[in-house]
């Protein structure tokens, strides 16, 4: 069974920093393309990053780039989400996904493998 499972997530103040994980178990995601989305209160589920299947490209939403920082260890089938200058608008629930495509970047509904997600709450 393929599990997704997400960790690091809290409550900090404005300008704090956090680092999330997402461990995956059940199979290995070295030949895709993993990202991390997330979901404001009373919002839709929105993109975050993305980072190709070798960790040598990545992408970012508008809002977080210069900020948050994507990056994978294939070896520990772990992806990570380093975040800087937390700003109170990051509050969401954040999820990992996994493609189901190998060796290229996927579309956002080939996204098939995702965790529950962690919760982060930036106070001002």
């Amino acid at each position: 069974q393929v599990q997704l499972v997400e960790s690091g997530g809290g409550l900090v103040q404005a300008g704090d920093s956090l680092r999330l994980s997402c461990v995956a178990s059940g199979r290995t995601f070295s030949s895709n393309a993993m990202a991390w989305f997330r979901q404001p209160p009373g919002k839709e589920r929105e993109f975050v990053a993305a980072i190709s299947w070798n960790g040598q490209s990545t992408y970012y939403a508008d809002s977080v780039k210069g900020r948050f920082t994507i990056s994978r260890d294939n070896a520990e089938n772990t992806l990570y989400l380093r975040m800087n200058s937390l700003k109170p608008e990051d509050t969401a629930v954040y999820s990992c996904a996994a493609s189901g495509v190998a060796f290229r970047m996927p579309r956002r509904d080939e996204y098939i493998y995702w965790g529950q997600g962690t919760q982060v709450t930036v106070s001002s």
